[in-house]
């Protein structure tokens, strides 16, 4: 007659093995279809038997038998391994017990349940797999429509290298000194991605300058000012009403770039932290760039002579925290300079 704890063991498909000091296991409660099957319904299993059917559960002996030579009541779990029983997988478990002096081994059929979990999870983890390769091909996807938008504004930037080769260099410089600045001050991501190139199309407005105009040797009539001074509003409307990001980016630099910190400036008369950043800091290189180099109406200025004039100006033509950080990383813009000619 079954004790209740063998019934119990029985019912809830477990078997209790007891180690013996010859570390061969004895069977304590009646086998179980699934144990008779794994273990050839032996009643005495040495180490060599258990090696031979149930690897997973040699290698678990080393670390029960460790725990039994503390002496320490208590257990320690296997971690769940699977085996293959009447062609299906069998889901194990393994407890090693230190229970009055006695050693034992608790192995435990965990059913189908387990078995449905573990196909769940491996569900799951494929459908992350999945996403993950969603996620590349869109990071992928985006990479190439951004070429493409660059190479978008890249074309109409070279409408403008037709008209004039320095403004050609002039752009170039524009975007990599934008660059760096905008890296310099932390700026978002998204700026950090467009800046660059829409800050090179901050006078694509002049494409639509007349060349006598454009090109004048010497200083401009008072009519002839007000005419160029439209290629903020100009530019402006070739690059609107697109959802591209990079172009929107371009809207707001052609736009804005001739404002001023303390409102004076031109086409809106803005005034501090209402000019955009990124306009902000094309304000300040477009300055220092166009001072420093030759230009039809003029010779290029020397760098204390435009470095001076700029310092006058912080605080009213530029924003001081953006001028700071600007004189900061002179170095790199000085190379930029020196490499874009």
């Amino acid at each position: 007659m079954q004790s209740i704890s063998e019934t119990l063991l029985y019912e809830i498909s477990a078997v209790l093995l007891e180690c013996q000091p010859d570390d061969n296991l004895v069977r304590v409660t009646p086998e179980t279809e699934w144990f008779e099957y794994l273990f050839s319904a032996s009643s005495l299993m040495d180490k060599y038997h258990i090696d031979k059917h149930l690897p997973f559960l040699s290698n678990f002996l080393i670390d029960a038998k460790e725990h039994w030579k503390q002496g320490k009541e208590g257990c320690i779990n296997s971690g769940p391994w699977v085996e293959m029983y009447q062609g299906q997988e069998l889901a194990l478990e393994a407890l090693a017990l230190n229970f009055s002096r006695k050693h034992f081994i608790l192995i435990k059929n965990l059913g189908e349940t387990y078995l449905e979990l573990s196909n769940t999870l491996q569900i799951a983890r494929d459908n992350l797999l999945t996403a993950e390769k969603l996620e590349k091909e869109l990071i992928k996807r985006n990479a190439m429509l951004k070429h493409r938008e660059e190479q978008i504004a890249l074309r109409l930037l070279a409408a403008a290298d037709y008209r004039d080769e320095e403004t050609g260099a002039h752009i170039q410089r524009i975007g990599l000194y934008s660059k760096a600045i905008a890296t310099a001050l932390n700026l978002n991501q998204d700026i950090l991605e467009n800046i660059q190139i829409a800050a090179s199309m901050h006078d694509i407005g002049k494409i639509a300058i007349p060349d006598h105009i454009l090109l004048k040797p010497g200083s401009f009539e008072p009519d002839e000012l007000k005419q160029m001074r439209t290629h903020a509003e100009l530019g402006a409307k070739m690059l609107k009403g697109t959802d591209i990001p990079l172009l929107n980016m371009g809207y707001s630099i052609a736009m804005n770039h001739h404002e001023k910190w303390d409102g004076t400036g031109y086409p809106n008369n803005l005034k501090g932290e209402q000019i955009p950043i990124e306009a902000r800091i094309v304000a300040i290189v477009d300055v220092y760039d166009a001072m420093l180099s030759a230009r039809p109406y003029k010779k290029p200025f020397s760098e204390d002579f435009v470095l001076q004039h700029m310092t006058e100006n912080r605080g009213l033509h530029f924003d001081p925290n953006v001028f700071d950080t600007f004189l900061s990383i002179l170095p790199e813009i000085r190379r930029i300079r020196s490499e874009v000619q």
